[in-house]
């Protein structure tokens, strides 16, 4: 611990830390597969008793239209988010049949691509733009890739903190630019420790072989069952080049020294032509759009990153619009498997640990990324994903290598002052907890979440199939079982009805034309930086 982050934690622990550093900021976004009962890809649309996935504020759907995306409201309190999350599952285990939800980041048995539905959202401009986007997605990268799933965070500082910071800090700039900087900071630091949440808790060290139908790779797979593929060090095969982190965005710089690099740089990959997505053509014969654009980035949302800076848009903004008119508003960590011990995807201490380390990254000095630097947070990321159980392997910091362990008991013990400030008043020591479990984790690498998911499937040579059936039908029973905790399964209901009524609103309203539409969106996205 640096003599300065030891002053910024002293002054704060001096303040009101119950209005300042613990009611964090929170919500959850979880991906799941329908799953049938064999454990095969679900082809039924999107459950109709659900609501509609355009307006649903908390069950909608991903690429596909097999992929549901549960969301959880903003809150201050990680049970209420949990809480939250079992409460949709709940309600869609209740209304989706015989069907399931896939408790693994890695798809189900998919026999072909052309057997995953793309997600539909009706006839409003809003939803034709979601699906072609998707359809955009299916043509520059296929569709299996897209079916992987994974938990989003979303994490701010309550807004007490931020004057007391920057008093802290010495600052004297506008409270919104302040926290846009401090946000930056915080992401630049967070892609210095980006390979902590793949080791902790990846949950992807195995994949079903369809998964790789096509697909050209030199990794030294190992078999189990009938086609279940592994490596026997992985944690995160998700965040490889086989899954979420993909090889064709590479040679794709984004600045993050400043949120006005940032913004620049999505809006130049949005604008530049691609010769390698031309090819696939705009629009098919008929005239109908077969991509948004055949640029670098159809929108945004297409760069796949371990973690965001966002703003909750209005209607008709770009996220880079959004970003342009009120700052930073929240982080959102992208790089965590779905956790196939859990019910819901994700546990408490998961959560508590990635407050702690967002926290870190906050309140740590953080310089600019330069290209050495980038560079090493990709080789590590790399190495731990393939192989970061693997006994004694060596890490890259700016100072030289470090030991994978040593540096995680480094962090871990510059995490515990933090812990304790958000521990401090309450009844249980969450944040401390959190802490000594992932140590152990550090110390004995079996004990994190993929090397207990290996040691299950080597053990019964199960394939990933049986062990994630067996899950489902588990999980299925569980959170049918179990009485709602925060809403009834009237709100729910209600909840499906009004965004169905919603949707229909929308496709009622009369609107311009879907060139016309496309055309203001993307016209919008080129507004010069104004904060």
């Amino acid at each position: 611990m640096t003599d300065l982050i030891t002053q910024r934690l002293t002054q704060l622990a001096e303040t009101d830390i119950g209005e300042t550093l613990q009611p964090i900021r929170r919500g959850i976004e979880k991906e799941s597969l329908r799953i049938d009962s064999q454990g095969t890809l679900a082809q039924t649309p999107h459950p109709k008793a659900f609501g509609s996935a355009l307006t649903h504020p908390a069950i909608t759907t991903d690429f596909s239209e097999s992929l549901v995306e549960f969301i959880t409201p903003v809150t201050s309190s990680i049970d209420a988010s949990l809480a939250s999350l079992a409460d949709a599952h709940k309600f869609a285990y209740s209304n989706m049949g015989d069907e399931q939800f896939w408790p693994l980041s890695m798809p189900c048995y998919v026999d072909d691509e052309t057997n995953i539905p793309v997600a539909q959202y009706g006839s409003s401009n809003t939803a034709q733009m979601k699906t072609i986007y998707r359809k955009g997605l299916h043509l520059r990268y296929g569709s299996m890739m897209q079916v992987i799933s994974g938990v989003h965070y979303n994490f701010s500082m309550p807004d007490a903190f931020w004057p007391i910071w920057q008093n802290i800090l010495g600052d004297t700039s506008d409270v919104q630019s302040f926290r846009s900087t401090q946000y930056m900071g915080l992401l630049r630091n967070y892609y210095r420790y980006a390979w902590v949440l793949p080791f902790l808790f990846g949950a992807s060290p195995a994949l079903c072989s369809s998964f790789l139908q096509g697909k050209e790779q030199d990794l030294p797979f190992e078999k189990l069952g009938k086609g279940t593929l592994f490596l026997p060090y992985a944690t995160s095969l998700r965040m490889s080049d086989l899954g979420y982190t993909n090889s064709a965005q590479s040679d794709l710089y984004v600045c993050h020294n400043s949120l006005e690099d940032y913004v620049k740089c999505l809006q130049k990959a949005i604008s530049t032509p691609s010769d390698a997505f031309a090819q696939f053509g705009l629009k098919d014969a008929d005239g109908n759009y077969r991509q948004l654009n055949t640029n670098v980035l159809q929108i945004e949302n297409e760069l796949y990153s371990p973690i965001r800076p966002k703003r909750v848009a209005l209607p008709g903004e770009t996220p880079t619009q959004a970003l342009r008119r009120g700052g930073i508003e929240y982080i959102e960590v992208r790089s965590l498997d779905v956790n196939p011990f859990s019910p819901v995807g994700v546990d408490k201490l998961t959560i508590a640990f990635i407050d702690l380390l967002l926290c870190l990254c906050l309140i740590e000095e953080s310089g600019p990324r330069d290209e050495a630097d980038q560079q090493r947070a990709r080789d590590n990321m790399i190495k731990v994903v393939h192989e970061g159980r693997r006994p004694g392997l060596m890490l890259e910091r700016s100072a030289g290598p470090v030991s994978l362990r040593e540096w995680g008991e480094d962090i871990v013990e510059r995490l515990q002052p933090i812990a304790k400030l958000l521990d401090q008043g309450q009844r249980q020591r969450t944040y401390q907890q959190a802490l000594s479990a992932q140590l152990r984790r550090f110390q004995q690498p079996e004990l994190t979440t993929s090397g207990r998911l290996m040691e299950q499937l080597v053990k019964g040579n199960l394939d990933n199939g049986q062990f994630g059936l067996h899950l489902a039908t588990q999980y299925k029973k569980l959170l049918t079982d179990v009485p709602y905790q925060n809403q009834s399964d009237s709100y729910w209901q209600q909840l499906a009805s009004d965004s169905i009524q919603q949707q229909a609103d929308l496709e009622a309203a009369s609107a311009p034309s879907l060139d016309e539409f496309l055309s203001d969106y993307f016209a919008r996205n080129q507004q010069p930086f104004s904060l």
